[in-house]
């Protein structure tokens, strides 16, 4: 059985541009392959290898009261993945 834990979590108000702002951001440090994740004093490191999996999901919440729609974007890959294609020299 899988166990999962979750690392960092945050969730906050911003605008649409100050989103887009984050997200332009943070391709630039998914292009290095190295992301630092801080809220107050609780802070994480990722390093990506490169090549990674990408899913993106939009989903619609129907209730009684409201209609709630979300865009995801999720990046996955597995400890010990290597960096890139095997190749020989």
């Amino acid at each position: 059985m899988a166990e999962e834990k979750v690392l960092f979590k945050s969730e906050e108000p911003k605008s649409l541009a100050e989103v887009a702002d984050f997200l332009r951001a943070l391709a630039d440090k998914i292009t290095e392959g190295k992301v630092i994740l801080r809220k107050g004093a609780e802070e994480i490191t990722l390093v990506m290898p490169q090549n990674v999996t990408l899913e993106i999901k939009a989903e619609q919440k129907i209730k009684a009261s409201k209609t709630k729609y979300s865009l995801e974007v999720e990046i996955e890959w597995r400890e010990g993945e290597s960096e890139g294609p095997l190749t020989l020299g």
